[in-house]
């Protein structure tokens, strides 16, 4: 494995170029084997799990999905926090940072950025909890597309430009999943359900990340500066990708199921008394799917 780790490092070295020495015998950022193999084990269970699950019962999780959850949420609200006072204290230029002249703030952003990094790993629990629940629906090429390589991502980023010009999409995406994971520790509890209005723009509020992010990073390559214009090309290639597949993801999602709605509506399938819907029934009929759901 040693011998592995060095021709690896020694390859990556020779493309890249030198390491940022201040992420230097970081847990994790020594080497690229681990991250390499976290993730393949992540694809295994994708493919495996589903088939593991097909003749058992599902899983609650309800409990640990609550916690789960908060937890993610509380994590993403600290980096939130401090990715922004962090750009702050180092008055970071919006147009382009380089990764050296933010002083202490730049370590500031990088220990930020590690525990980033560190969340993409924990995160590949949401596709686990999927397959628990058997909600193998949830378990799209998007998905595992976007977690998958994300903790990869994020490996070489920590390891050449940990700080600088890498915090925006960071710091934008820290934002979102305090929504996204408070959304989802709510919703782990039954009751608090039918309070849960902002599914919809949680989707949109990603797809905004993509498209500021793609932004701000394309003013780095308009007024460039010390920050290395290669990873900007990439970022904006990646987040196209993003927006692709999220965009695809919101039309499946919201724009069909509006569509079918108003289908069944004109088709005369919704209960309706002089004109407007009988919202006796259509409550009836939402307190019966509640009691059917086992989760």
């Amino acid at each position: 494995m040693e011998l592995l780790d060095k021709t690896i490092n020694s390859y990556l070295d020779v493309w890249l170029g030198p390491r940022d020495p201040r992420v230097k015998g970081w847990l994790l950022l020594e080497n690229y084997t681990p991250t390499f193999i976290f993730s393949l084990l992540y694809l295994l269970i994708v493919w495996l799990g589903p088939k593991y699950m097909r003749n058992k019962q599902p899983f609650s999780c309800r409990g640990i999905l609550v916690v789960y959850n908060l937890g993610l949420t509380l994590l993403s609200l600290y980096m939130f926090y401090e990715l922004v006072t962090g750009v702050w204290e180092g008055g970071y230029n919006f147009f382009c940072q380089d990764t050296h002249s933010g002083g202490e703030a730049d370590m500031k952003i990088i220990r930020v950025l590690w525990w980033y990094y560190f969340s993409k790993l924990i995160e590949f629990m949401d596709t686990f909890f999927f397959i628990l629940r058997k909600n193998n629906h949830q378990i799209t090429v998007l998905h595992v597309y976007h977690h998958a390589t994300m903790l990869n991502i994020w490996w070489f980023v920590m390891n050449w430009v940990p700080c600088g010009h890498s915090y925006f999409g960071a710091t934008l995406n820290s934002f979102i999943h305090v929504l996204m994971y408070s959304y989802y520790g709510l919703s782990a509890v039954p009751a608090m359900r039918p309070y849960l209005w902002w599914k919809k723009y949680i989707t949109q509020g990603q797809l905004t990340q993509f498209v500021l992010t793609i932004f701000q990073t394309s003013c780095g390559v308009v007024w460039p500066c010390a920050f290395p214009q290669g990873w900007l090309y990439f970022q904006i290639s990646y987040m196209i990708s993003l927006i692709i597949l999220f965009t695809n993801f919101y039309i499946q999602t919201y724009n069909k199921k509006a569509s079918s709605r108003r289908k069944e509506y004109q088709n005369g399938s919704a209960a309706t008394v002089n004109g407007y819907t009988n919202s006796f029934s259509s409550l009836e009929n939402n307190v019966k799917q509640r009691k059917q759901r086992k989760d």
